[in-house]
């Protein structure tokens, strides 16, 4: 495939097994709370959103979000969630993040647009809470494996009532 063209089916089909093993990576680092290693997965220019629960299909351009961070905020984020100063999240909450029915969208040489669907189960205080939708990602070929560009976590939850916040990096 050329730069800038799109790849076949079969192509794409063919990438789903890598970008499944770097998606289960990214959901292992993130329940393992290995933060500073997920945020290396991120590409410079990268940047990462949550629309809000009553808005899923909102653009940070003109409508609030509940995260639209860019890799400089990502980096606040993981520092505050690190540190005691994050009362939501310390000690921090343990997590099970489940990713199914990845798909590849499209691919070039220079990009590859994925979908798929997480269930995020977050435990803390004796509670359980799950967290459904679809992530899509922009991902970058990267040294055998891929970055992050763009990371879109979309919740399927009409509204946020037994967790009022979300506390944690979907």
């Amino acid at each position: 495939m050329n730069d800038g063209q799109s790849a076949t089916r079969q192509q794409q089909a063919g990438l789903r097994p890598a970008v499944e093993d770097f998606l289960y990576y990214e959901a292992a680092l993130l329940d393992e709370w290995r933060l500073d290693e997920w945020l290396a997965l991120f590409v410079p220019d990268a940047r990462s959103v949550v629309p809000t629960t009553d808005l899923p299909e909102g653009d940070p351009e003109r409508d609030l979000v509940f995260v639209d961070d860019d890799l400089t905020r990502l980096r606040g984020r993981v520092n505050r969630l690190k540190s005691r100063h994050a009362h939501r999240e310390y000690p921090w909450s343990r997590t099970r993040r489940l990713i199914t029915n990845v798909r590849v969208v499209d691919a070039t040489t220079s990009q590859v647009t994925v979908t798929a669907s997480f269930a995020v189960y977050r435990f803390r205080d004796g509670g359980g809470v799950p967290y459904v939708g679809r992530y899509d990602y922009t991902l970058v070929p990267a040294e055998g494996s891929f970055k992050i560009r763009y990371r879109r976590a979309t919740l399927d939850q009409e509204a946020l009532q037994e967790h009022g916040a979300i506390s944690i990096i979907l």
